[in-house]
């Protein structure tokens, strides 16, 4: 008696056959753990690196703790960030979680995703005309 009856020829199939289809589920499993697991968190890890990367001095942060303050000076590995007047605290850099846009910033991303929303509005318009004179041209003939 064997405890892996997949890996088993059935009486029917050729050892070949039961290979495969052994084999089949674990290439299955492989392949969602990869794109539902593994894909997501390497993409969130470049771009948390991407983040602390570019920190650099008067960026708003907020710590893993729940520390919000602002850079004052930054090193190779740590971050200086004032929390108040008179108190700073020396972070490692991992230790940042996210860091706040300014309002300059916002206002960017803001007048970047309306100029984004209004070339859409307007290729929409565009094949809408496109369809339209189509028509046309196919009526009159």
């Amino acid at each position: 008696m064997s405890f892996i009856p997949f890996l088993q020829a059935a009486p029917s199939m050729s050892t070949t056959g039961a290979l495969f289809q052994g084999v089949v589920p674990f290439v299955l499993i492989i392949i969602i753990f990869y794109f539902f697991l593994i894909r997501p968190q390497n993409k969130k890890q470049k771009e948390t690196e991407k983040m602390l990367n570019a920190l650099k001095k008067g960026d708003k942060v907020i710590t893993i703790g729940g520390i919000h303050g602002v850079v004052s000076s930054v090193k190779e590995h740590t971050v200086i960030v004032k929390v108040d007047d008179n108190c700073k605290i020396e972070f490692n850099r991992t230790a940042i979680s996210s860091v706040e846009l300014s309002d300059e910033e916002k206002a960017k991303l803001e007048e970047a995703a309306a100029a984004k929303k209004a070339e859409k509005e307007a290729a929409k318009l565009a094949k809408k005309n496109k369809k339209a004179k189509k028509e046309d041209s196919s009526t009159e003939e």
